[in-house]
């Protein structure tokens, strides 16, 4: 047997990942050798943190949002603080290129260190930013400079990770394997729920909304030290190891994934036929529930926490099951699957979560602020006779056990769990899909810019959309116009152009090359 199979039946059997030495694979029984579970949880776990950092401003929007902001509004407070969350997703893939190339040149362990530490940084630093009454208008000024750093840094975070674990994992169970790291977007949004909940309960609502809401930001300044100091400990990367002491490391990551052809249409073809509708699916889900049932349907923010974080801890392990099944039946149709589900059903999902919530919200009445101009939100309902008025606060929260004695949050949790097993179906199969369709020079590079694309921009932006869009329209359900479009889009696109890369080595593949063969995985063959 060769020594890469016997690199590769090592890696089969799951019993360890040697890393490779400056000797290439000759050395590399010889060497340090991880178990795949201690390097999916040195990613996860960092990974996890940083989405805890990036989502816990948004998971605290209804209710810090008029803190940073001119009072008098809290409409024109809410968009404006969206838009500030917004900008984090926009600039998501700038640091995908940034990092990307630090990635695939210096290596993929420096890149996700570094992108730590500046998320971890700035997200302890909105814990301890003044507000608005205190500093006046520095104070959006400087969140919105914090939210640009964190957006740079989870644009270099999650390529990284995705592509550390599977370069460590047989190409058998990649699906399986990068799935956990597809679990931590997700399980960072639960845990910022989760804490933030936890902290609520430890104090009076006037106290969090005056100081207490600080705590979870700076709670990261913990996490993020425990994660450094287990990603400290971790080595390169086998694959790229053995890439860079061969010297097939590519001196322009950039220019070589987005100026060559064949590189930029796979990049093309990933965006529109994969992560723009995955990114959109992903976020209606999750964040575009949390809004809809905090803003519109006017249930009790608090209540509205616990029903998304519920739904997300049922769903969860969904990611590993379709991550898994991709292992067995292939990436593309489950993702396909994912995104048709969601233009199918959305519709009727929000109509029966305005049914079944009990503010019996029917529309979205706007009017214009007399001294800012700007647009206030207030959502409708009809009295006896038929005329509108404002919507009152619904499944007003006293304690979890009251609130799970209710069967109308139970109602609720169910259909945002219908939403969040589209999620899993379109996301737990993509960082495998990503990782296959590059070549390991320019991986890092390639595949997180159509990644943070997809999310950051497509996905990022659905809640201020959505919103928005309500806000102007006055209907309730034109949010979900956007995500239905983007997912039909993607289903199309993705149906008649996505190449399956279940059966991509990406072992073959260095090896290949290695042997003078060509960089570049097999994945041009017939979907």
């Amino acid at each position: 047997m060769t020594t890469y199979g016997s690199r590769h039946a090592m890696a089969q059997r799951g019993d360890a990942v040697p890393t490779a030495s400056a000797g290439g694979y000759a050395e590399a029984r010889d060497t340090h050798e991880y178990k795949i579970p201690q390097v999916i949880a040195a990613s996860a776990v960092g990974t996890m943190i940083e989405w805890y950092d990036f989502y816990i401003f948004g998971s605290l929007a209804a209710i810090i949002s008029p803190l940073f902001y001119p009072p008098g509004n809290d409409t024109f407070a809410y968009i404006a603080y969206l838009a500030t969350f917004a900008v984090g997703f926009v600039v998501r893939p700038f640091g995908a290129l940034f990092f990307g190339r630090i990635g695939d040149i210096v290596g993929r362990k420096y890149a996700f260190l570094v992108t730590l530490l500046i998320m971890g940084g700035a997200t302890a630093l909105i814990g301890f930013l003044p507000t608005y009454a205190t500093i006046g208008l520095a104070a959006p000024i400087i969140l919105l400079l914090i939210r640009v750093l964190q957006g740079l840094a989870l644009g270099g975070e999650y390529g990284g990770a995705a592509v550390y674990v599977a370069e460590h994992v047989p190409d058998k169970k990649r699906g399986f394997y990068t799935s956990f790291i597809q679990i931590t977007a997700t399980l960072g949004l639960f845990v910022s729920l989760a804490v933030i909940l936890a902290v609520q309960n430890t104090m009076s609502g006037e106290a969090f909304a005056s100081w207490g809401w600080r705590i979870p930001f700076i709670i990261s300044i913990f996490l993020v030290g425990v994660s450094l100091y287990i990603r400290l400990k971790m080595k390169e990367s086998p694959i790229f190891q053995h890439v860079k002491s061969a010297g097939m490391t590519s001196a322009k990551p950039l220019k070589e994934a987005f100026t060559q052809w064949a590189n930029l249409k796979l990049v093309l073809i990933s965006l529109f036929g994969a992560t723009a509708g995955q990114g959109v699916v992903w976020y209606t889900g999750q964040f575009y529930a949390l809004f809809y049932l905090q803003s519109i349907l006017k249930v009790n923010p608090t209540s509205a926490n616990y029903i998304i974080a519920i739904a997300l801890l049922l769903g969860m392990p969904f990611f590993v099951v379709f991550g898994a099944l991709s292992d067995r039946i292939g990436r593309k149709w489950i993702i396909m699957a994912g995104c048709l589900l969601a233009v199918i059903t959305y519709m009727p999902i929000y109509r029966a979560m305005q049914s079944v919530a009990g503010s019996n919200v029917t529309t979205a009445v706007s009017q214009r602020d007399s001294v800012t101009g700007a647009i206030k939100l207030t959502p409708q309902t009809q009295d006896a006779s038929g005329a509108l008025q404002p919507a009152k606060e619904v499944l007003t929260y006293t304690n979890l056990g009251n609130l799970l004695s209710n069967s109308t949050a139970w109602k609720l949790i169910l259909l945002v769990f219908i939403q969040v097993i589209w999620v899993t179906m379109v996301y737990g199969p993509i960082a495998a899909y990503l990782v296959e369709a590059f070549p390991a020079k320019i991986r890092y590079t390639a595949l997180s810019l159509p990644y943070h694309i997809g999310n950051g921009v497509f996905g990022g932006l659905l809640p201020l959309i959505g919103l928005s869009v309500i806000a102007s329209t006055g209907n309730i359900y034109a949010g979900l116009y956007y995500p239905m479009i983007v997912a039909g889009i993607t289903f199309i696109v993705g149906s008649l152009l996505l190449r399956e890369t279940k059966n991509t080595m990406i072992w073959d593949e260095v090896e290949t090359a290695s042997s003078g063969g060509s960089t570049k995985a097999d994945i041009t063959g017939p979907a």
